[in-house]
């Protein structure tokens, strides 16, 4: 049985789109690929159905993960078929919650800064406004929280599994 998980931010170009890939290329590494299903998605739809930010592109690229991306908009529906939503800030958080048709639902939504036992600030902050160092920063907080949130992810796998 497969195990979702769809991050979300606010337009789909920046922050989700960098935490899909990085996730997904830590479930690659962890032999995971045919369990654990990865996308993302905007609480907005803004920018549906365009590329990423070529910002965020370009990070991800330097660091060695793939870009392919095209950004939608998180729709209420998808809460039933999915396992975890990760949220990149409190305000998605909340837009979230306020989408979840239940309890449940409301209950799979968690920020992905909560899988970084060091992060002292739980929201990645946007950085579509700055330059460079602020997608840079975004991609740091991303990669910290990964191994915490593989780990849950695994787990919980794992549980459902038996």
């Amino acid at each position: 049985m497969t195990y979702r998980v769809c991050f979300v931010c606010t337009g789909n170009i920046c922050r989700s789109p960098m935490a899909e890939s990085v996730f997904r290329a830590r479930v690659e590494e962890a032999g995971l690929a045919d369990t654990v299903e990865v996308d993302s998605a905007g609480t907005g739809g803004w920018h549906e159905g365009h590329a990423a930010d070529p910002r965020t592109v370009a990070v991800l690229e330097d660091h060695g993960y793939a870009s392919g991306h095209t950004a939608r908009q998180f729709r209420a529906s998808w809460f039933p078929a999915l396992d975890l939503v990760i949220a990149l800030d409190e305000g998605h958080v909340r837009e979230l919650r306020r989408l979840a048709p239940t309890p449940e639902d409301a209950a799979k939504v968690r920020l992905l800064r909560s899988y970084d036992p060091a992060a002292d600030d739980l929201d990645v902050p946007d950085p579509y406004y700055g330059g460079t160092d602020g997608f840079e920063e975004c991609l740091e907080m991303v990669e910290a929280a990964s191994e915490g949130l593989l780990a849950a992810v695994r787990e919980s796998a794992e549980e459902r599994a038996v």
